[in-house]
């Protein structure tokens, strides 16, 4: 990262973590705020980032030094595959630094800048972010903004713009009123790249629900293009009034996948609509229309195997949730750039969102409890009191592979497959 203080590096840094990790990317960030803090203490005036105060200087190189080789160290011993060394950087010394120290160890360096002179942003990002930060704990807020605005103007004395040319980079200007990309060729730098196009600050509230209770839901049997019931029926009835009650005249925006239960549970709502083919229901393969006692007497392999790694599982002729990260990602980069969403959908679907914006890892997304009749809002809150099925399946206990049966380790991946865990969410 590069920038002045209070531009959104920290933001920035953690949301593309977050975006690579629900990809199965191992990702991390490495904030030398942090170890500053850890190694000098909290609390420190804006004198201690003046340029000219050379002990405080000194102390600032040995935090950016320390958390470098944690970084490297992290490459080395975990095995990561993408770093955010998340720092001002704002010289074109540090940044030289930087660059050799990686590309000794052929680690490819992607600089990314963030420029903001809108100084409503800064003041909002300050008073937002950085007044919490345990550097201003307990400070009044007026003065601790004032020391903060002291601590930038320390910072601009000595920073340089990213100019160099032989580096690979991106800035962004004003919260993404412009960007500025050299020398990206790279697929993972490029799909960061392309994210950082999409992401915006601006403030958004995004609803998650389920369709309303149906047919199939009542029977236990999974997948399929049901109607909903009469109790889902009451609930498409109250969502109305549910959602102006908390969105108030804020517009909105509705979408939905194809399948008729979720189109059912939308349609008394007046506002615009959008059905996405990529918001279907994982795709249950040969098990579509069953129940769950019908596939584990039918399939027993593939019924003890989808319990063992419900993430990378994958159907015959169906989907895993890996396969559902991977079809849901434009509709995340849709999420990033749009305010105020309605998403009406499956659990399966919901799951996979829901996990993106809660950081949860791939052994946790299939377990996110999404109830029927419930609508979210990032937090999980039920509004209304329309009684459902539940359809929740937990997480049982694992069998190790040597104790499946014969028959069953013969015939793995005849009926279902489990992909490869260290692999991360890619297309082909």
């Amino acid at each position: 990262m590069v920038g002045l203080p209070a531009r959104g590096k920290t933001y920035i840094s953690t949301k593309i973590r977050r975006y690579l990790t629900w990809l199965g990317i191992k990702t991390q960030v490495f904030n030398v705020g942090v170890y500053r803090q850890r190694l000098s203490g909290l609390n420190k005036p804006h004198t201690f980032f003046d340029a000219n105060n050379s002990d405080a200087w000194h102390q600032r190189k040995e935090a950016a030094e320390a958390a470098l080789n944690d970084m490297l160290q992290w490459f080395e011993k975990d095995k990561g595959s993408v770093a955010i060394y998340d720092a001002t950087n704002g010289t074109r010394g540090r940044r030289a630094w930087l660059h050799k120290e990686l590309s000794a160890r052929d680690i490819k360096v992607l600089f990314i800048e963030s420029i903001c002179d809108d100084e409503n942003v800064i003041l909002a990002n300050i008073r937002d972010v950085k007044l919490s930060s345990p550097d201003y704990e307990g400070m009044n807020p007026d003065d601790a903004t004032k020391d903060f605005m002291e601590r930038i103007e320390h910072y601009k004395e000595f920073y340089e713009p990213l100019t160099e040319d032989e580096y690979t980079y991106i800035k962004l200007v004003d919260v993404g009123k412009q960007y500025i990309i050299n020398k990206v060729h790279g697929y993972l730098e490029s799909k960061i790249v392309y994210y950082l196009m999409n992401l915006h600050v601006r403030p958004k509230r995004i609803w998650f629900s389920r369709h309303g209770e149906s047919q199939f839901n009542l029977e236990d049997k999974i997948g399929g293009d049901a109607d909903i019931s009469p109790r889902g029926e009451m609930y498409a009835d109250a969502l109305p009034g549910l959602i102006e009650k908390h969105l108030g005249d804020r517009p909105l925006t509705v979408w939905t996948s194809s399948m008729k239960r979720t189109i059912q549970t939308a349609r008394h709502l007046q506002y615009p609509k959008k059905h996405w083919k990529a918001l279907d229901e994982l795709n249950t393969g040969v098990c579509d229309g069953m129940t769950y006692k019908e596939i584990e007497e039918k399939y027993p392999e593939d019924f003890a195997l989808r319990d063992e790694d419900k993430f990378n599982y994958r159907y015959r002729g169906g989907e895993s949730y890996r396969d559902l990260v991977l079809r849901l990602e434009p509709v995340i980069m849709e999420l990033e750039r749009h305010e105020n969403i309605l998403i009406i959908a499956h659990q399966a679907t919901i799951r996979c969102m829901y996990a993106y914006f809660m950081n949860l890892e791939h052994d946790e997304l299939p377990y996110a409890r999404i109830p029927l009749h419930t609508v979210i809002e990032l937090v999980p809150r039920a509004y209304v009191d329309i009684e459902a099925v539940d359809t929740y399946r937990p997480k049982v206990p694992t069998r190790p592979t040597n104790q499946l049966t014969e028959n069953e380790t013969s015939r793995i991946g005849a009926s279902g497959e489990i992909a490869d865990n260290s692999i991360p969410v890619l297309p082909l």
